[in-house]
């Protein structure tokens, strides 16, 4: 089954080039040291949990690599979805008219799971 993003809470995914697993716990966050990067993902490693805020990782859907289970999708978690990818390609839409044009990222790139 192929999943565009945004993958919701609780999802556990590997990394492209990573060896440990991180649990998706938020999304469209900013790095303290990347300015107005926005990031698809915030996570932890799994099966850890948050042990502190500077532990946590900001990663984008395209890095990827393997997802283990998918968090709980329900009709709540559909209507953030809608809204989440609204708001991030108005978010990346202003940046990009800002900076150059068509330059934003509209994809819709997909991760395929496992079938289990």
């Amino acid at each position: 089954m192929n999943y565009e993003k945004y993958l919701p809470v609780g999802t556990v995914v590997l990394l492209k080039n990573a060896k440990k697993r991180v649990m998706i716990i938020g999304f469209a966050a900013k790095g303290s040291e990347t300015g107005d990067v926005i990031y698809d993902y915030i996570g932890c490693l799994y099966p850890e949990g948050v042990i502190s805020s500077d532990k946590n990782l900001l990663f984008n859907h395209d890095q990827i690599a393997r997802i283990f289970y998918i968090g709980y999708i329900d009709e709540e978690w559909q209507n953030l979805h809608i809204e989440l990818k609204k708001a991030v390609f108005n978010a990346s839409s202003s940046v990009s008219n800002a900076t150059a044009p068509n330059t934003a990222d509209n994809s819709t790139s997909s991760v395929t799971a496992p079938n289990t």
